[in-house]
């Protein structure tokens, strides 16, 4: 089946979702009159209530969808004043691909390329055409590589793969605003997902099939070699941009900071690590996919790039960043349009480093600071007291909540790790050591003297009580005030945390939750009485909302706030938690109540874990 007739059937069958929509409407009615030709009185109605709610949800998804346009255009628009080179590149390719030159081109913050068409009368007359470009896409390619990846999506334009793009975004958002709202148990849904998943089969075939298509321009505007080259550096480059955004930039955002510069720290990091990212372009790309994938395997792709017939063409090794003048403004200018950093601080990447950094550890130490001054019956505790702890031989009954498998004497040996976090930070907090920010590895702790600072083995005196005397002394001489490591969050925030498990309709003291489970602790959502959507309801609200804003909102129980667990029934699962201001929570599922994957099977587990370091 050719390209076009697979679109035209996938087109067809968008067309045939709404009908199939028409013809449920029709049968709900001719159903309604034979009810009340037939039937009189409460039974007639209660049927027919059930028979208009069934397909009600059907047809708000589907009226939705049809009312709902397409999001405005996203991304920086670029000029041709702002990058001629790179316009003119465009326009060159455009013309060797056979097609209009995309009026807007538009860069992004990710790792992709595409291209879109505003087309009208169902697809017969085009429309206006944009070309996404991704800022880290244009950091790691070469010249040749870039031409390439514009060959490919403008040969999308060329074998009119746009036309038809608004069409189908409608359909499938009608799909999925339709089968969102249809329950599990609602027969006129099922039909649907039926469909829908028809629908799916036909279009990823259809999209596999043009993919291979614009790969055979981009061998003809770009030569084999670098089509081969952007299939291999394509992993490379998103392996790169999530490792960078997930060590460099996440957790400093996270703790209220933000970058000055985001792509040019990429940038400045994938220049200092292209030796270790070298073998990852060895590694052969994956040759397997599915019927439900979008676009083929890569090793799929290189296999018949190499099949074509060779395209003589000179070689162009240059950074792309050259047909970009200006790429440090245009960087800063897309961050801008792409982050929303709200009011935190905006920091040099060396400040943003250091202030990260410090900022985790802290909440680290709070963490543990919490535990001792419950330990101790205080309001709050810090470095000191932890000490007094360990000179008083009592470090143990605090080292046993963090190494619940071991005892007590072996607990506070193992203390020696925390310990060294606890030092470091009040060393920073001191200022006798900082952060060094490095974009080959990771920060390094250092003194003034800008000399590596290792305080392993005061650490390791720290929790012994012979010792502790002279960890003091050893901390004295180096300049570290004790005082100067002490809690800040007094009370446990949920930041950071990831969500784990959730349950609709659960009894929390008699009450109806929906209760979420983070890896930090529990947050109880008032929840409505009826068990029904329950799913889609959790989905909604963990889609909306990160855990830590959940937190803020709702009620928040840490489990280092729990002393004790215990589960009273397992299915469906009814237990008690005991807190530490000696009140009890007593949690009861519902055999009704819907949850998202296994998370009974989480809760109790989470339930035996608490049960477990108590007892210790």
């Amino acid at each position: 089946m050719s390209t076009t007739l697979r679109a035209a059937v996938s087109v067809a069958m968008l067309v045939g979702f709404y009908v199939l929509g028409l013809l449920q409407l029709a049968l709900v009615g001719w159903l309604l009159y034979e009810i009340w030709t037939h039937m009189h009185g409460a039974g007639a109605a209660k049927l027919s209530w059930l028979l208009l709610a069934a397909v009600g949800a059907v047809l708000a998804g589907l009226w939705r969808a049809i009312r709902t346009k397409p999001s405005e255009p996203d991304g920086l628009l670029i000029t041709p004043e702002q990058a001629p080179e790179l316009w003119a590149t465009v326009r060159e390719l455009a013309t060797a691909a056979g097609t209009r030159a995309p009026d807007e081109i538009r860069l992004e913050p990710m790792v992709n390329a595409a291209v879109s068409e505003d087309a009208r009368l169902l697809g017969l007359l085009g429309g206006t055409r944009r070309l996404y470009l991704g800022m880290p896409l244009l950091q790691t390619f070469t010249v040749d590589q870039l031409r390439a990846v514009l060959g490919h999506e403008l040969g999308h334009y060329s074998g009119s793969h746009t036309r038809l793009g608004a069409i189908a975004y409608r359909g499938r958002l009608a799909m999925y605003e339709t089968l969102s709202r249809v329950g599990r148990y609602n027969v006129f849904g099922w039909v649907f997902k039926g469909y829908g998943r028809l629908y799916r089969l036909v279009s990823n075939a259809v999209g596999r099939r043009q993919e291979f298509e614009a790969d055979e321009v981009a061998v003809r505007v770009a030569g084999a070699d670098a089509a081969v080259g952007v299939m291999r550096e394509l992993p490379v480059a998103t392996f790169a941009w999530n490792f960078y955004f997930g060590q460099y930039v996440a957790q400093g955002v996270e703790l209220g900071y933000a970058p000055d510069d985001i792509f040019g720290g990429f940038g400045q990091m994938h220049a200092a690590r292209t030796e270790a990212l070298a073998g990852l372009r060895d590694i052969e790309p994956d040759d397997e996919t599915s019927v439900w994938d979008t676009h083929p395997a890569l090793g799929d792709r290189i296999t018949a790039i190499r099949a074509l017939p060779p395209v003589q063409h000179t070689a162009d090794e240059r950074p792309a960043t050259i047909l970009l003048p200006n790429v440090d403004e245009l960087g800063r200018a897309l961050q801008a349009e792409a982050f929303d950093f709200g009011d935190r601080p905006v920091l040099p990447w060396a400040e943003f480093t250091a202030a990260s950094i410090t900022a985790a550890r802290q909440r680290g130490a709070d963490r543990i600071f919490r535990s001792t001054a419950r330990l101790l019956g205080v309001q709050e505790a810090g470095l000191a007291e932890i000490l007094d702890l360990a000179a008083d031989g009592k470090l143990g009954k605090l080292a046993a909540e963090f190494f619940p498998d071991a005892t007590r004497k072996e607990a506070a040996l193992a203390f020696a790790d925390p310990m060294d976090d606890l030092i470091t930070l009040a060393a920073v907090h001191s200022g006798v050591v900082g952060y060094q920010h490095s974009w080959s590895g990771p920060a390094q702790l250092v003194g003034r003297d800008g000399q590596p600072a290792d305080f392993t083995e005061i650490a390791k005196l720290a929790v012994v009580p012979e010792s502790v005397a002279e960890a003091r002394a050893r901390l004295g001489t180096l300049g570290i005030q004790i005082e100067a490591a002490r809690v800040v969050e007094s009370r446990a925030t949920a930041g950071g945390s990831d969500v784990i498990g959730a349950m609709a309709n659960v009894r929390v003291n008699d009450q109806e939750t929906d209760l979420i489970m983070l890896d930090r602790g529990f947050v109880f959502v008032p929840a409505p009485k009826g068990t029904d959507d329950g799913e889609k309801r959790l989905k909604e609200m963990l889609s909306n909302n990160d855990p830590a804003t959940l937190a803020q909102i709702y009620r928040y129980l840490p489990y280092e706030e729990v002393t004790g667990a215990r589960v009273l029934k397992p299915v469906p699962i009814n237990a008690e938690v005991d807190l530490h201001d000696g009140s009890t929570v007593r949690i009861k599922a519902r055999w009704t109540g819907e949850e998202l994957g296994k998370s009974q099977d989480t809760l109790e587990k989470i339930l035996n874990r608490l049960n477990e370091r108590a007892g210790r």
